[in-house]
């Protein structure tokens, strides 16, 4: 299998389903919308949780030490967030969001349609981007490994794109560009390491990227519109500490 044909997939899987959805969703009454939005939400909770659940892991904890995972974990929260918020990488996110609409519909203005894009954008390339499926998935495809995880990935998409576009409209099917970039260097970054990223350094990254699927999930159940983009740098600050803690211990 050729390298990065997982990630191919899951940009056509993303397409496709942005494409059904705002088929689908331009005849749905708002309120079904709503539902829709909430029950991704509680989605995005329950995988949230299960990615959260490898700071728990034996491997994890042999590596830095027994109560090092959870502090690791938020040592990488609140780093990350504050190299974020400097950087101002949830503003660039809207940016760019806006910047891919103004190209791709010029002549559409309403304020209220540009938020909706921008917040498909965002969050569809937040929840598409942060997990396990992707970092582990991606990283199999650039080993070389083949692409079973990014399939299954991508099929998870493919139905959420639909969720997502039918709320939130084509700014969902711009998130495809995020997915190319993400996975794309992930699988880069697979094929160079070969086999020498140690799995205690995943396990960090996949317990992080949990705890931001859950601040996505609390934006799609409008309960706080946490900037989860300013705390994307959390994901490398995380392998970072596990390399410091181990070499402390």
């Amino acid at each position: 299998m050729v390298r990065g044909a997982g990630t191919a997939l899951n940009v056509l899987t993303v397409l496709a389903g942005s494409g059904l959805g705002v088929l689908v969703g331009d005849r749905l009454p708002d309120r079904t919308r709503s539902v829709v939005t909430d029950g991704l939400g509680l989605v995005t909770l329950l995988v949230a949780a299960t990615s959260a659940a490898a700071v728990l892991d034996p491997e994890l904890s042999h590596e830095v030490g027994t109560s090092a995972p959870v502090l690791i974990v938020l040592g990488s929260l609140l780093l990350g967030g504050i190299t974020g918020s400097l950087l101002r990488i949830e503003d660039r996110l809207e940016g760019a969001a806006d910047a891919i609409r103004r190209r791709l519909r010029p002549s559409t203005g309403g304020g209220e349609r540009r938020d909706r894009f921008v917040e498909g954008f965002v969050l569809a390339s937040l929840v598409f981007c942060v997990g396990p499926l992707t970092i582990l998935g991606s990283l199999d495809d650039g080993l070389g490994r083949g692409i079973d995880k990014l399939a299954l990935k991508a099929t998870l998409d493919g139905f959420a794109s639909i969720a997502f576009a039918a709320s939130l409209g084509w700014g969902v099917a711009a998130s495809a560009l995020a997915v190319l970039v993400v996975q794309g260097a992930l699988t880069a970054l697979g094929a160079v390491l070969g086999d020498l990223l140690p799995q205690a350094d995943v396990l960090a990254v996949t317990a992080t990227g949990g705890l931001l699927l859950v601040g996505v999930a609390l934006r799609l159940l409008q309960i706080k519109a946490v900037p989860v983009g300013d705390l994307l740098p959390a994901l490398v600050v995380a392998p970072i500490l596990v390399h410091v803690v181990a070499a402390a211990r």
